[in-house]
């Protein structure tokens, strides 16, 4: 049994896909910019062809498993409602599945935190015909993704039928990671296709928005490398100096014509060996993001060091000070993950403990605050507790030693800013609607 699609479904997808989609390749990689709509393809052409083989099914996967929900679960939701057979399906959460109701197969999701776990994946009936590998620049090495690839594509499928495997990805900045190395060596591989697509490519109406293709031209205006990374796809490298300081707009007051949504502190610590420091961060109702003040003390020099009890006291005082000049109470308040003591001595003072940021490789980490540096979108206040921010993240460099590996470093010295910065824009990445 097939299912008869009532709908164009060459007017949904762009004609770049065309060779990609329909190459005979079993490994099919869709690199490229953001908004290429390489994803919206994938889950058009996998639901497409689910819907022609009622004994087929398909598994898509992300590194880590809490990304599913408003990722490619999503995704796969929207190429279904966009070919309008939706009321064929059952949509689950517990685990992530969506069942056909008259066939019983499935469009699975799975996390890979565990590659040896999907190596045992059963499914009820039929078999896997379809992997779609997505962000694959998240996985840790192609032997992390082949250990999963390769637990579906050694089985034999009936009719000579054989498992499609897509991987989507923007390529990292720096040549040295190991996704680009690997897309690289696979290029005019057999059985392997490899397109690269840009929101240049995109030529159905109505797909980008107005807005969007403008925000593209003010990233492009203000960080040419960021544009070419970010929307072109291009492996730009990563330089030496980590931010381009000329985006860290100084301002003298706060504007007239916006309005401040929300507080959020985020701390770097260092105790007795090294800097503590906190930023106030506002949230306005424009986007824009302002380093309202900020909080820094460094032990260099002192004979007697701050207690972690004297540091969760000066954090309390500096929190509700600016509370009371700006009306507010904190939104999110964010520290190191692997700090311990001085959260402990602050919710023992006053009950309230600090949430550890979810931290990432350190080119993730400064990715996003590249990104909202691009947009335009941060600025700080001219003062004096500020001056000290803006020199650290200036002389903030990348570890030339290290730029030729996929781990790159930077120099750890002088960096409580940067990181304390990395913090906020991390764990608040959703509020400062960061496309993550």
């Amino acid at each position: 049994m097939t299912t008869v699609i009532d709908v164009d479904v060459d007017a949904m997808i762009n004609p770049h896909f065309n060779n990609v989609l329909f190459s005979k390749a079993s490994n099919k990689v869709l690199e490229g910019g953001r908004g290429s709509t390489k994803s919206s393809a994938i889950s058009l052409d996998i639901v497409y062809k689910f819907l022609q083989d009622p004994y087929a099914n398909a598994l898509v996967m992300r590194k880590v498993a809490n990304t599913i929900n408003m990722s490619v679960y999503e995704q796969i939701k929207w190429a279904i409602y966009m070919l309008r057979v939706n009321n064929q399906f059952e949509f689950k959460k517990s685990p992530y599945k969506i069942i056909h109701k008259d066939t019983g197969t499935a469009i699975y999701f799975s996390g890979v935190d565990d590659p040896q776990k999907l190596k045992s994946f059963i499914i009820a009936k039929g078999y896997v015909r379809w992997l779609w590998f997505e962000e694959l620049a998240e996985f840790n090495s192609w032997e992390e993704v082949d250990t999963v690839r390769a637990s579906f594509t050694r089985k034999q499928l009936p009719n000579d039928l054989k498992v499609e495997t897509y991987y989507s990805y923007n390529p990292p900045k720096n040549p040295y990671d190991w996704i680009n190395e690997f897309v690289e060596s696979r290029r005019n591989t057999p059985d392997w296709y490899v397109d690269h697509s840009t929101y240049k490519d995109v030529t159905l109406p109505n797909i980008l928005a107005k807005s969007y293709l403008q925000e593209i031209e003010t990233v492009k205006q203000n960080d040419p490398d960021y544009y070419r990374w970010m929307y072109l796809g291009e492996v730009v490298g990563l330089g030496t100096n980590v931010y381009n300081i000329d985006l860290f707009h100084v301002i003298d007051e706060f504007p007239s014509d916006d309005r401040l949504l929300g507080l959020y502190y985020s701390v770097d610590t260092g105790h007795e060996t090294s800097a503590t420091t906190c930023g106030c961060y506002g949230l306005t109702a424009k986007g824009n993001v302002i380093l309202l003040d900020n909080y820094y003390y460094s032990p260099a020099g002192k004979a007697y060091k701050k207690s972690p009890t004297q540091l969760a006291e000066d954090l309390k005082a500096f929190i509700d000070r600016n509370g009371r000049e700006y009306g507010m109470t904190p939104m999110r308040m964010t520290m190191d993950s692997a700090e311990g003591a001085l959260d402990n001595e602050f919710y023992a003072k006053y009950a309230i403990h600090w949430h550890k940021v979810n931290k990432l490789k350190k080119v993730d980490m400064v990715d996003r605050v590249q990104d909202l540096l691009a947009h335009g979108r941060f600025f700080m206040l001219k003062k004096e507790a500020n001056k000290i921010f803006y020199e650290e993240n200036k002389r903030y460099q990348w570890d030339e030693k290290t730029l030729q590996s996929d781990d790159p470093k930077v120099i750890k010295e002088n960096d409580h800013c940067a990181d304390q910065f990395q913090y906020f824009v991390r764990d608040a990445e959703r509020d400062l609607g960061l496309r993550w």
